[in-house]
Parts: structure tokens; sequence; C-alpha cells
């Protein structure tokens, strides 16, 4: 792929003021409208499609509320702890023009909505998936040890949820030699609650493989410079802040390189390129918040780039993909394995989910960990 020069945008993504920050602030702002407001503001867009049929029209209100309902019941039900004013209003917009279809097939849409509504909301955010990938490196010996890597990312925690458990148990069961995790521990609502740190602080402190735990930080926006240190302090890992690590796996050796996040890979190549230093005999690995750094990798012989940010959009259609995927290259990097010249680079769908006013919302998008092979060739 051609590398491009973002040096000239005045805005990028994960930092405040971006174009995705206005939009989730917006939709924040939203959850402040009373009850009964809000709820006329779904009676007023459930007429607009049924032309004067109140049946019709009282109907689809009963859908909208219902929706309203569901996502207001999650935080009670210790599911997610978003608003719920936000989704349900996105959502209304969703459903109106299936309002439209003639007779049995506009209730049928209708129904199928709300089962919809339940699964991305109540089940798949919380279906943790373990992906298995594998690694051939020329640069280790024949017969060399594999090394068993467990890459977590964007955990963006609330609260301890039935996720974080499994999440845990999952960690102890699969028994990895390294975890790594790419950044983004807070959810972007939650950066100065108390609770949310003492969960998150929980969860970390649970994590524990031979070669040790390694972390980068995130968007700066979510893992800010004046919250991380006091989050992770005490904590049994180790936060890699443009840093270089080699890991001994039984003799085997192979380079960690972790570079914090600006999200404007002009300035973060560099500070990579400052980690390397001359020919390299031995796999090196990159964690890096962002896939956006990957042409700059690809470019410096990095053997394999781990990453997230993105989440896979959360939210994907099949044929299309991710609506939405917050890289610079857009879609280009949605989530999984690419190839970039030599560089192998992986994108989680990451563990937890977008804060603010965002719906707390994943479909044909779930949660996943992955464990690496690293084996010779």
């Amino acid at each position: 792929m051609i590398k491009r020069d973002f040096s000239r945008l005045q805005h990028f993504p994960g930092t405040h003021g971006n174009q995705f920050d206005l939009v989730l602030r917006f939709l924040d702002q939203i959850e402040a409208l009373p009850a009964p407001v809000f709820a006329g503001l779904l009676l007023g867009l459930a007429a607009l499609p049924t032309l004067g049929q109140w049946a019709w029209t009282l109907g689809l209100w009963a859908f909208l509320l219902a929706d309203w309902a569901l996502l207001a019941a999650l935080p009670r039900a210790g599911k997610s702890f978003g608003p719920a004013k936000p989704p349900a209003l996105m959502l209304a917009v969703l459903r109106l023009p299936f309002a439209l279809l003639p007779w049995p097939f506009a209730p049928a849409a209708q129904l199928i909505g709300t089962a919809l509504v339940v699964y991305a909301f109540w089940i798949e955010p919380h279906r943790l998936t373990v992906t298995r990938q594998t690694l051939r490196s020329p640069k280790l010996a024949p017969g060399a040890p594999p090394l068993r890597l467990l890459h977590l990312g964007d955990l963006h925690i609330e609260r301890v949820t039935q996720r974080e458990r499994d999440l845990i148990a999952l960690t102890g069961a699969l028994e990895p030699d390294v975890i790594v995790f790419t950044g983004d521990f807070l959810n972007l609502s939650n950066i100065h609650d108390p609770v949310a740190w003492e969960a998150c602080r929980s969860v970390l402190r649970e994590l524990a493989a031979p070669l040790g735990v390694y972390a980068v930080t995130g968007s700066p926006a979510v893992d800010q410079e004046a919250v991380v240190p006091q989050l992770l302090d005490g904590l049994p890992l180790r936060w890699l802040r443009d840093e270089k690590v080699t890991l001994d796996n039984r003799g085997q050796k192979i380079d960690l390189l972790g570079v914090t996040c600006s999200h404007k890979p002009f300035v973060d190549g560099p500070r990579l390129s400052a980690l390397l230093d001359g020919a390299r005999g031995v796999p090196t690995l990159l964690l890096y918040h962002s896939p956006d750094l990957a042409p700059d990798a690809a470019e410096l012989g990095i053997d394999l780039q781990l990453s997230g940010h993105t989440h896979g959009g959360q939210v994907r259609f099949p044929g299309y993909g991710a609506l939405y995927a917050g890289s610079l290259y857009g879609k280009q990097f949605e989530c999984g394995r690419y190839t970039v010249g030599g560089l192998t680079l992986y994108v989680t769908r990451g563990i937890g989910m977008e804060g603010k006013g965002a719906p707390r919302v994943r479909f044909l998008c779930p949660p996943e960990i992955i464990l690496w092979e690293i084996t010779a060739a």
C-alpha cells in the first residue's frame, strides 16, 4: 500500500475535537432531555411514516418505547452503562423506513428489529471470543520453542461485567507465555470515575504470564496523561513508553517495542525508528494502539504490529464490513490480519465499546482476544 502524508490534517482520530468526538459529545447531550419530552419526540417520529394511521402510529411508538426500555435496563442488569436516550433515538430513525412497508411486512420488520436490538445490545457485546493466529518467522532457529503471546486491546472498562470475568478466566486457561495490551483502559465516559478505576485495576491485577505483561497507552482522549500513571500504579504490568524490551523464550530472543500513540504517524514514526538499532536478527514485534503506523513499521522492517482502536467498527454488515473504522486509512484497516509489505498487522476488534453517547452495541463484531503462536519458519 502507499504511505500517506497526514501532516496537514488538523484533527486526528482518538483526540479531542475530531468529528467523531464532536458527534459523541452531541449525542451525550440528548440524555439530558426530560423523559416526557423524549417520549413525545419518539411519538412525533412514529407519526412521520404512518400518515395519520393512528393505530399504526401508536404501534410503532410502542416499538420505539420498547427499544428505550431495553436500553435503559442494561445498567440495571449489569450489562453496559451508557446513556439510553441517544441510542434509542438512533434506533428510532433506523426503524422509520421499515414502517413504510406494506402490511404485514411492516410489523414483521419491527419485530425483527426488536430481536436484533436484544441480540446486539444484550448478547453479542458479552460473547468474548478467542482468535488464534500463527506467525512463522525465519529469524527463529529451526526447532525453537514457539512463543504463545496473548493480545488484548480496548478494554474500555465501565464496570466488571460477565465479559471481564470471562476475560480473566480465558486468560488463565490459555496459559500464554506473555500478555500484551494495546491501549484504551477505561471507557471514555468513565475516565474520572473511581468505581471504574477500581474495576479496571481489579481486572489488570489478574493478568499474569511467565514472560510478563506489557502495555502501551491508547488514544490520548481516553488514556490521558494525568490519569494513566495513577491508574497503573502498583500493578504487575510494564508500561512501555517508547521503549524496547527483549523477551527470552527459552533461549530464543524476540524484541518487543512499545510506542505511545498520538494518532499522528508523522510524529510517532520517527519515535519508532529511534528504538531500532541497525540490523535485526530476531523477530521484532510492535505494540501501537492504532493501525495507522503500519506503513512506517513496514518500511522499518518490523515483523508484526499489534493494534486496536477501531473496535472492528462494532457494527458490521455482510459484504461491506464496518460502517466506521476510526482509521486515517479508512476501511483499509478495519479489523483482522493484514499484510503490509513484509509486515504482518493485526487489528483487534477489542474487548469493550465506545463511550459517551455512542451505543454500547456490537453486531457481527464480537469482542475478541488473540492468541498468537510465533514459531520458526
